[in-house]
């Protein structure tokens, strides 16, 4: 099915980084013996060098092992590059090695801040901290010599003239995670060090069914469009683009045959929000109510575009504040519904609870005939096309993480039972269940491939996870569903604005710039800078600890009784001052806190 491209675009794949003290040098260490790459450490300019200048007593670097350049961000006054310094092999796609990225590292070119104003340096302090945040930047995957951007499908479809092109020009610019930082190294035309990279998940397991063994992948791609996290990035932009977009992919290979089955999730397509405000639960606010038909009709042509027909799966529930949303977004549909869009709403913890997960198979009973019509790719022994997948299925909750998971794992479960039968593997009533090695692998496979989703989007593991993990849900799981709740009300609160400033600045959403309004840093030994969410809850903790303590001692003393309610009421005063002060204690971003 693959064909390689011209070797004379092949990527670097093992390289050495030197640095000097005005200049770095990336030299090929893989047998290619192209051309070295010059990055200045003045102003970030780059150009290609014969081989690795001289060194001397003066001039002596220091030398790192890396595996690619993923690309240079440039910030008020100097440039940053960004290396993969560990990576490793998960997996290939289409015999081709995977790799995920293990480390990376920002290397500065910056002395031209040596020259600059003080307040020019402390900004670029300040944005440089952020590089700290995406260094540690979760699910990164990349391939030297496969597009992993694009499906089984879109890439056999790529004309032979593509083929031939470089990965990052093959790559659908949605999914490339540095698409922005390697803009400089496009334009100073460097294809051999431009190396596409993908967030997202990739996971694969073989089995064994009777005499056939299959090899099942699940590759997830994150679009980089709206990207964020989660209470930061919500609902869709003017142009329809939507937060927390990703595509799944299924891939089995069995007998000769590949068989590839595509799925999509996306927050709700609607103008809306939600402000941090240390509610459990915020406020969802819905704006510009008046654009929303023609964000929705963005949306949903750019997902006709790119993959056909489309059933869009909500999954919210019907009342509360996520029905306020679903009975807008349900009425937006109204003006896009067509024979190749439909909508069709699922309350999920109406129907299903928070146990019940198996009544998703009366989801399944409504959207079973679009399931069928529109099939999924196959290529027979040969490489020759026999299917094509016609539409998508596009299915969201709130997050698009936990219903969303359990769903698309239920589809995916569907589609391998179908595509089993039609290659001969299953008898007609034959189930996934009844073989338990492939069973297990499967649910495993999907519980990580929601994990990963969610670590990227919420900071933790989705939740319900012991469902499409064991089948059913279990005391630990609950249990596990709670601490990672609490863990996201803290993330959300307290460290997800400074993540969200580290992935605009990353995606060029936001350009560095010295600008009055941007507020100086709080000055030390301001209540803003002494006042944080850990103190208030441990005050708020030991005020009840003390008031069921005085309870206690009542029957004996009735001045506990005072104690108690006098410690109560401290605690709940802590806790009215928290929540009337919540722009204090939350960590709002920095950067542009009007943008969104």
């Amino acid at each position: 099915m693959m064909e390689k491209g011209d070797p004379s675009q092949k990527l670097y794949t093992r390289m050495r980084l030197w640095e000097f003290p005005d200049q770095y040098v990336v030299e090929p260490t893989d047998g290619s013996c192209g051309l070295c790459l010059e990055i200045s450490r003045v102003d970030g300019s780059v150009k290609l060098i014969d081989e690795v200048p001289d060194c001397n007593s003066v001039r002596v670097p220091k030398i790192q092992k890396i595996f690619g350049v993923i690309g240079i961000l440039k910030l008020l006054a100097g440039s940053y590059v960004l290396v993969i310094t560990d990576r490793e092999c998960v997996g290939s796609y289409f015999g081709h090695p995977i790799f995920k990225v293990s480390s990376m590292k920002f290397y500065p070119c910056d002395q031209s801040l040596k020259n600059s104003t003080a307040e020019k340096k402390n900004m670029e302090a300040q944005f440089s901290a952020l590089l700290n945040v995406i260094e540690r930047t979760p699910g990164l995957y990349f391939s030297y010599d496969v597009n992993i951007t694009l499906s089984a499908q879109r890439l056999h479809d790529l004309g032979d003239e593509s083929k031939m092109l470089p990965l990052w020009r093959q790559a659908d610019p949605r999914f490339v995670w540095n698409n922005y930082m390697m803009e400089q190294l496009i334009d100073n035309k460097l294809d051999p060090f431009l190396l596409p990279v993908v967030q997202g998940s990739f996971h694969n397991f073989q089995a064994a069914i009777g005499k056939d063994i299959i090899d099942v992948t699940l590759i997830a791609r994150r679009c980089n469009r709206r990207a964020g996290t989660r209470m930061w990035r919500r609902g869709a932009d003017s142009d329809g683009f939507v937060a927390n977009f990703v595509e799944s992919e299924q891939i089995i290979q069995l007998k000769g045959y590949t068989a590839s089955f595509v799925q999509v999730r996306g927050s709700i397509p609607l103008l809306w929000n939600q402000i941090v405000d240390l509610t459990y639960k915020p406020k969802f606010e819905i704006v510009r109510i008046i654009e929303a038909p023609r964000v929705v009709e963005r949306h949903y042509l750019d997902l006709r575009k790119k993959y056909g027909n489309v059933l869009s799966i909500d999954l919210v529930n019907k009342h509360g504040g996520e029905g306020r949303l679903c009975e807008k977004f349900a009425n937006a549909m109204q003006h896009v519904a067509a024979d190749d869009v439909k909508y069709l709403h699922f309350d999920f913890h109406h129907i299903c609870g928070h146990v019940h997960f198996e009544l998703l198979s009366i989801l399944y009973d409504q959207i079973e005939d679009f399931f069928i019509k529109n099939r999924y790719f196959l290529l027979n022994e040969k490489g020759e096309k026999v299917e094509l997948q016609l539409g998508v299925l596009r299915t969201n909750c709130i997050d698009c993480l936990d219903r969303t998971n359990v769903t698309q794992s239920m589809l995916g479960r569907k589609m391998l039972e179908f595509q089993l039968r039609r290659l001969g593997a299953f008898d007609a009533e034959e189930t996934i269940s009844s073989h338990p090695n492939l069973d297990e692998s499967f649910k495993l496979l999907w519980a990580n491939h929601g994990d990963d989703i969610s670590i990227q989007y919420s900071g933790t593991p989705a939740l319900k996870g012991d469902f499409v993990r064991c089948g059913h849900r279990t005391a630990q799981g609950v249990l596990a569903d709670g601490c990672n709740a609490l863990t996201r009300y803290y993330l959300n609160n307290f460290v997800d604005g400074t993540k969200q400033d580290a992935v605009d600045l990353l995606q060029g959403d936001y350009i560095p710039a010295v600008s009055r309004d941007m507020k100086p840093s709080t000055q030390k030994g301001s209540i803003e800078t002494k006042a944080s969410f850990p103190l208030a809850l441990a005050l708020i903790l030991t005020g009840l600890f003390f008031a069921m303590l005085s309870l206690r001692k009542v029957r004996h003393d009735l001045r506990s009784l005072i104690y108690a309610v006098v410690w109560a009421s401290i605690s709940l005063g802590i806790a009215a001052f928290v929540r009337a002060n919540g722009r204090m204690f939350c960590n709002r971003p920095s950067l542009h806190q009007s943008r969104r």
